[in-house]
This record gives structure tokens, C-alpha cells and sequence, in this order.
């Protein structure tokens, strides 16, 4: 017992020449983010119901169930939850039990006394052990804190791929209606001009009108085909999109009819970047809870510097010879303690604590790119709405200048005093300019979605959000 408590004192002094090794980077704290302004608004954790838009409704519903990405994260959690399992099952006491038969010849030069050496015997040993790690520096328990930390942010890593699966079907839904809308803009200018091509022809036949008419009527009619043949074309890619984000077969485009997507559906939108931005998106919370599981790393790097005591007991029997196993005399039983203790390993526990704290400073850093990359992707999209209102609003004029330009012409050319030919630049122009109309609407309600997924969704965490990195111990 004192040879014990002599090399356990000598532990408790190696340990506290522990290296510093201090993380060097720092969390970024949201006062220097420039975060401002209200709280964000409360957005609906199902927020793509606002475009009222059934078909929409499914195609998410599908993607949330069936992508692979959200199987990958699923997966992660069951990874992570097995590791805390270990973690814990290592705090617990563990017991074995042993068993060994076997034949053996007794060796006549060696310390078996006559009769036995020389002899043939049955030798058996069957025990039950008892191990018990005393746990006295709180090394499983910070283990077990990092594991915690690592399966949260494996839920919270499901709970952001959602937003942003989510996010992508939207996003490319509104492509699909943007094509739609293209290929109807597309398909009434051809109506209009093989109208125009024909009316043209008859007046050729009267010889009212000259070749020159007829071409310029034919180029227009070309050209309003050219972008309905494109239009549909980026119709088939936007369904196949859909069907491989929903994680579906080749059948599954056949299931997607026309959209009816309210794009002019009112979201909750901030004026300025909210000042609890930080707390409510989910990777930011992740990377917030990889931080704390790096801290718990070190923290085991820093105690695996101090012994390892286990507390261990025994009870079985042995015997020489099969049916003595049975009898009293066989009977065995100990009990101790062990203590690990590291005097010399080659700079092994310091390069693992070196290695632990490098891993934090990678978790601050990846942490402090996610919190910089929202507030960058909250700006941008406000500002592109802003930017896309004021482009809408000017690209309307645009229209109705060309539009009336346009009706104009038709009169001077039905009265003689202009030629088809003359009006071909402006009909160029006014379906060039309605298709523009048509993507910049697409392109704001787009902006839209991005703010969103930028303030975080309508992320919803089932419990309440880790403290903030700033508060951690280092």
C-alpha cells in the first residue's frame, strides 16, 4: 500500500507539468460581425407552404424521405450515438468470464513434484473477473461530453441539410415555372406572328406588301420558335432536377404536371441582418457543437497525463485434473488495483495534446467561416432583393415602351407608310425584353428563398441551443 500511494503521489507531480499548448485562434463574437437590427422574423419550419403550391408540397415532402444526402447525415447520427455508447459503456464496470480445459503433459524438468511430472493431466481454469475504472480525473467523463457534443451536432447537421435540400427543390422549382412562363410568353408570339406571317403573304399575294415583308415576318417567326424550343428544353432539365433532388427513378418527371406557384407569396423579411442570426441556423449551431466536442478532445489529451487507476477482483476455480474442479480446494479469488502511470513515452502524450488543441483551433476556424459565410449570404441576399425590385420595376417600363412601340408600328404598317421590314429590331426587342421580365421574376422570388435558408429557415431545434463558443473553457 505505500509502494501504491508513492507512485500515485509521483503521478499527481508529473501531471502538473502539463504543456500549456493554448488554442491560438478565437470565435468570432457577433459584435464584430456587424449584426444589428430586430430579432429575425418567425419563419414556418414548412415555409415553402406559403407559395400554395400542392405539387410543390410533394416534391419536397419526396425529397426530405428518399435524398441519399439526408442518408449520409442520418447515418452520421447512428455513427456518433454508437461512439457515445462506447464512451459511456467504458465509465461502467465490466465483467468476464473465463474459461480454459485442456490436456496436458506435465513436464518431468520443471517444478511438478512426482507423481505428476512426466504425467499426462486434465488441467482446467474458469474464473469471473471483475474490472472497475475509478475514473479519479474526470477522463471517460470529458470523453463522454465530447461525444455528446458530436452527436448534437450530427442532429443539427440533419436539421440544416433539410433547409437546404428543402431550398434547392424550391429553388429549381421556380425554375420550372420560370420556363413555363417563358415557353407561354414564347408559344403566344408564335400564334401572333404566323398570324402576322400569313396576313403578310395575303398582302404579298394583292401586291400590297413585298419579299422584303415576307422575310421580315418569317425571321420574327423564327426567332419567337427558337425560344420556345428553349424554354422547353430547360422545362425537361428543371423535372429531371427535381426527380434526382426527390432521390426517384426515371418515372418520376411523368408525376409533375404544371406549376401553380404563387410567386408574388408574401415572406417574412428583415430590413437589416438580425442580431440573433448566430442562434438560429442550425450549422452554425453545429459547427458551435463541434467546437465543444474539439474542447472535450483536449481536455482528454490534457488528463491522459494523469494515472489511470482500475480497481479489479476475481472468483473461480482451477485444479489439476478434471474432477477436482468441483471441489472445495479448487476455489480462487483476489482482489487488487492497478495504476497506469506515464514517466517516459517519447513525447507521445504531448504530441496528442498538441494534436487535440490543433483540432480545436480547426473547429474555431471552420466555426468562424460558417458564422462570417452567413452573415456574407444574408447581406448579399438582401441586397439582391432590393437590387431585383428596382430591376423589375424598370424592366416593366421596358416592356410597355416596346409593347406601345410595337402597336404603333402595326397601324403604320396596316396604312401603308411603313414596311414589315422596318419593324423587325423593335419585335426582336419586345420578346427579348418579356422573357427578361419573366427570369427577373423568377430571380426575385429566388432571392427570397436564399434569404431564408440564409436566416436559418424555419430551423427549429427540439432542444434549446448550446451555449454560445465564446463562453467555452479553453
Amino acid at each position: 500500500m505505500k509502494r501504491f500511494l508513492s507512485l500515485a503521489t509521483a503521478s499527481l507531480l508529473a501531471s502538473c507539468a502539463i504543456p500549456a499548448s493554448p488554442p491560438q485562434i478565437t470565435p468570432k463574437a457577433a459584435p464584430d460581425l456587424g449584426l444589428t437590427g430586430a430579432p429575425a422574423p418567425t419563419i414556418d419550419r414548412e415555409w415553402w407552404r406559403t407559395f400554395g403550391d400542392p405539387q410543390l408540397d410533394r416534391i419536397v415532402a419526396d425529397a426530405l424521405t428518399g435524398n441519399p444526402t439526408l442518408d449520409v447525415a442520418l447515418a452520421r447520427v447512428r455513427q456518433a450515438q454508437a461512439v457515445l455508447g462506447q464512451r459511456r459503456a467504458e465509465t461502467a464496470p465490466e465483467v468476464t468470464v473465463d474459461a480454459n480445459p485442456q490436456v496436458q503433459r506435465l513436464p518431468g524438468a520443471y517444478i511438478y513434484p512426482p507423481p505428476y511430472a512426466g504425467r499426462v493431466y486434465g488441467i482446467a481454469t474458469g474464473q469471473a473477473n471483475l474490472s472497475y475504472n475509478l475514473d479519479l480525473f474526470g477522463r471517460q467523463r470529458a470523453a463522454i461530453v465530447g461525444e455528446r457534443a458530436n452527436v448534437r451536432a450530427a442532429g443539427l447537421e440533419i436539421e440544416a441539410a433539410r433547409l437546404m435540400l428543402a431550398g434547392s427543390v424550391v429553388e429549381q422549382y421556380a425554375d420550372l415555372a420560370s420556363a413555363e412562363r417563358r415557353a407561354a410568353i414564347a408559344a403566344d408570339t408564335v400564334k401572333a406572328r404566323e398570324g402576322n406571317l400569313r396576313l403578310v403573304q395575303v398582302r404579298v399575294g394583292h401586291q400590297l406588301a413585298s419579299r422584303l415583308d415576307t422575310t421580315a415576318a418569317t425571321t420574327l417567326l423564327a426567332q419567337a420558335r427558337e425560344a420556345l424550343v428553349a424554354a422547353q428544353g430547360a422545362r425537361v432539365l428543371a423535372i429531371d432536377a427535381l426527380a434526382a433532388l426527390a432521390g426517384r427513378g426515371a418515372d418520376y418527371p411523368r408525376s409533375i404536371g404544371p406549376t401553380a406557384l404563387a410567386a408574388s407569396a408574401p415572406l417574412p423579411l428583415p430590413t437589416t441582418i438580425p442580431i440573433d442570426l448566430l442562434a438560429r441556423r442550425a450549422d452554425i449551431a453545429a459547427a458551435q457543437a463541434r467546437v465543444e466536442a474539439a474542447l472535450a478532445g483536449r481536455q482528454v489529451a490534457r488528463l491522459a497525463y494523469y494515472p489511470n487507476i482500475n480497481l479489479t477482483a476475481l472468483a473461480g476455480v482451477q485444479s489439476l485434473g478434471f474432477s477436482n474442479l468441483v471441489s472445495a480446494g479448487a476455489l480462487t479469488a483476489g482482489i487488487g488495483a492497478a495504476l497506469h502511470l506515464p514517466l517516459f513515452e517519447g513525447g507521445r502524450l504531448r504530441a496528442g495534446l498538441e494534436g487535440a488543441t490543433a483540432a480545436v483551433d480547426l473547429a474555431t476556424a471552420q466555426y468562424n467561416d460558417r458564422v462570417v459565410g452567413a452573415v456574407r449570404d444574408t447581406a448579399d441576399a438582401l441586397a439582391r432583393i432590393g437590387t431585383l425590385d428596382v430591376q423589375r420595376a424598370r424592366q416593366a417600363e421596358v416592356v410597355r415602351g416596346y409593347a406601345e412601340t410595337g402597336r404603333l408600328n402595326n397601324v403604320r404598317v396596316q396604312s401603308g407608310l411603313e414596311s414589315r421590314l422596318d419593324t423587325i429590331d423593335n419585335d426582336i426587342r419586345l420578346l427579348d425584353a418579356r422573357l427578361t421580365d419573366a427570369d427577373l421574376a423568377t430571380d426575385a422570388l429566388v432571392a427570397r428563398v436564399q434569404l431564408i435558408l440564409a436566416l436559418g429557415g424555419g430551423y427549429a431545434p427540439a432542444s434549446p441551443a448550446a451555449a454560445p463558443v465564446q463562453g467555452f473553457s479553453r
